[in-house]
């Protein structure tokens, strides 16, 4: 995996940070993966996006929304799952050109904002929004390997807010070994992390029937309504196993506005009382045929 100097230096090192311990670095082991990405109305997007530094990467005139999975099996702070729901981006004093952030990545900061983040854990939350400032809050997740498919279905109070199947790949067969950027606002910052992982990866490209998102109800999946998003993916893929690296650093600057905030975000005070529980929920009520439903 090619991680930072750094997080191999720390290597076998420990840390207790919010009462939570970790061996460091702060990794994953045996977690699979399922992802797409649809189409997005570009200006609904950039709607979304907080301040005035961060921008929606431009596919031609589309940005992207990006619903990752991964079913972590080992990591310091047990099993759990995380389903991030996010708008592919750039961060700069301006837009970047259409498609070139896809390969000079750092150049203009490409990464994801991550609009919601549930998870199955009380410690997750914990330490995702307490330490890395993401947006994570529990909820009803589960992930499921059919005949065909695999999928995740993510409920909150009783009702499906969202699930994403993704077709089977017939091998996952490229490697991977890169990071990745993560983008969240938490207590009136912009908050920014890294993640490095490695697997091998089975995909499909422009393919209708690659990947199937519904989208429920709920009030919480209300804005996601507003970003005309596209049936048919631009891309759907499926890692069987990877190992990552969540780094323990991270950057974060103040988010500024054109006229006073009227509220303040949410800040520490939605975590400092959290525990480090990791039992989950109750799993998603799906129905029995969902490899066969539309």
């Amino acid at each position: 995996m090619a991680l930072p100097a750094r997080q191999k230096r720390l290597a076998g090192r420990h840390a207790l940070v919010d009462g939570i311990p970790f061996t460091l670095p702060v990794n994953s082991e045996h977690s699979p993966v399922l992802m797409a990405a649809f189409s997005i109305d570009l200006e609904a997007a950039r709607r979304l996006l907080p301040g005035n530094e961060l921008h929606p990467f431009q596919l031609w005139r589309r940005g992207l929304l990006v619903v990752t999975v991964i079913n972590y099996v080992t990591t310091d702070i047990g099993r759990y799952v995380e389903y991030s729901i996010a708008i592919a981006c750039t961060h700069g004093e301006r837009p970047a050109p259409r498609l070139l952030p896809g390969v000079l990545m750092k150049t203009y900061g490409t990464g994801q904002y991550v609009l919601d983040l549930p998870v199955s854990s009380e410690v997750s939350v914990k330490g995702g929004k307490g330490i890395w400032g993401m947006p994570k809050h529990q909820a009803s997740l589960d992930f499921v390997e059919g005949r065909d498919w695999v999928s995740s279905q993510y409920d909150l109070d009783g009702q499906m807010l969202m699930r994403l199947d993704v077709k089977k790949p017939s091998c996952a067969w490229l490697p991977l070994n890169m990071g990745a950027t993560n983008y969240c606002a938490f207590r009136g910052m912009l908050m920014k992390s890294y993640i490095y992982f490695r697997g091998k990866l089975g995909f499909s490209m422009l393919r209708k029937d690659a990947a199937r998102l519904l989208i429920g109800d709920h009030p919480r999946m209300a804005l996601l309504k507003t970003l005309d998003i596209t049936p048919c993916p631009v891309f759907a893929a499926y890692f069987p196993t990877t190992a990552g690296v969540l780094d323990d650093h991270f950057e974060c600057w103040f988010i500024s506005e054109p006229a006073p905030p009227a509220q303040p975000m949410p800040g520490l005070e939605t975590t400092h009382a959290l525990g480090c529980s990791e039992q989950w929920l109750a799993p998603p009520q799906r129905a029995s045929d969902w490899e066969n439903a539309s």
